[in-house]
């Protein structure tokens, strides 16, 4: 496994108070309570974001920073967070490379020259992210300015090479991935140029939103949990690791996601992160003893189970904290598997807030 480096310049004590409690769980040091955030926390089931969404496109709000910054700020202003997320998508890299993308309604993504042949994967281009994502840079430091006055940090992020290979090979969304996986199966060179390619924007990418003032970054790979172990060791896992190399010159925490991926944990965690954040598909203990004591661990409540009675909700944060807690380590970040759905009850993310706090201060008594 890669070393993994803690010495951060970020302030703490031997027992995190608030403002710390996310920074000093990534580090896996002590905190007061299980720090909590949640995927896609800024998005379609709060009523300010909708009303936001009647006057502007997704890809609006996205490329106007000030719009993108107050979207951010819109569960932090809703809930007791303990960290906001940049208001982004993991697509607009894709742009930047000559794609053209559309967010389609009802469908979502819809890529119009999507990369089919050799001759397509050369064409991509590798620019700067200050030339091509300057909107999403310039989200971040507005975003910090909001933060620091509230003592909160703010997380930056990318997808991961493979999950934008996915998008751009498949054109959209996919159920089976065929032609990608095909792409990777059938033409090693052009898949090796794709994904060097794609490597070095999400690592460029990654670094530049910490050098713009995120605090911590994440990795989404949202489509890997599709490729069996040794397509992962072989076909994705260099250019993962490599995108993360690139990014850790920043000195910041990483964390390292995908969907569907009990069967690559170990490999997740090779290829790298400080924190490796895990589905509803596993134990959370059960993952984290497969990870190893040198990793924290994000997650993993369904995110369907926002949508049951809060006896039945808190049962089931309970059962998240409690695996955690039996593993006897620091360094849990409380989250849900995958993103929040659209439908999903407003009070009921309130209540998880709260609860997870609550509950985990307990525990620590």
């Amino acid at each position: 496994m890669p070393e993994t480096n803690l010495n951060y310049p970020i302030p703490h004590s031997q027992t995190s108070t608030r403002p710390q409690r996310f920074l000093a769980a990534c580090r896996r040091q002590p905190v007061d309570a299980t720090p909590v955030w949640l995927m896609r926390q800024a998005g379609r089931y709060m009523v300010e974001y909708r009303t936001l969404r009647q006057r502007y496109t997704i890809l609006e709000i996205i490329k106007t920073p000030e719009l993108a910054c107050a979207v951010t700020m819109q569960p932090i202003d809703a809930f007791d967070l303990d960290a906001a997320i940049i208001f982004a998508d993991i697509l607009p890299p894709l742009e930047g490379m000559g794609l053209s993308l559309e967010f389609v309604k009802g469908e979502g993504p819809l890529i119009h020259n999507p990369v089919r042949t050799p001759a397509d994967v050369a064409a991509l281009t590798v620019r700067p992210p200050q030339e091509t994502l300057w909107f999403t840079l310039d989200a971040i430091g507005l975003a910090r300015k909001e933060l620091d006055n509230r003592g909160l940090p703010l997380i930056g992020f990318s997808g991961a090479p493979f999950t934008l290979a996915a998008y751009a090979v498949e054109g959209g969304g996919s159920k089976n991935h065929v032609r990608v996986k095909s792409l990777m199966m059938s033409d090693p060179a052009a898949w090796r140029q794709l994904m060097e390619k794609l490597s070095q924007v999400v690592g460029d990418y990654l670094l530049a939103q910490a050098q713009a003032g995120a605090q911590v970054l994440q990795v989404f790979d949202s489509w890997v949990g599709q490729l069996s172990p040794d397509d992962y060791r072989t076909h994705v896992l260099p250019y993962s690791r490599r995108a993360i190399e690139i990014a850790r010159a920043a000195g910041v925490p990483i964390i390292h996601f995908g969907t569907d991926t009990a069967g690559l944990l170990p490999l997740i965690r090779e290829a790298g992160g400080d924190v490796i954040g895990v589905d509803w598909r596993i134990d959370l203990d059960a993952a984290w003893r497969l990870l190893g004591e040198d990793v924290a661990v994000q997650g993993n409540l369904d995110p369907v189970a926002l949508f049951a009675p809060w006896e039945e909700l808190r049962s089931r944060i309970e059962q998240v904290l409690d695996r955690a807690h039996a593993v006897g380590r620091a360094g849990h970040i409380f989250n849900l598997g995958h993103g929040i759905l659209p439908q999903t009850p407003v009070e009921n993310v309130r209540r998880l807030v709260e609860f997870v706090h609550e509950y985990s201060q307990r525990l620590r008594d």
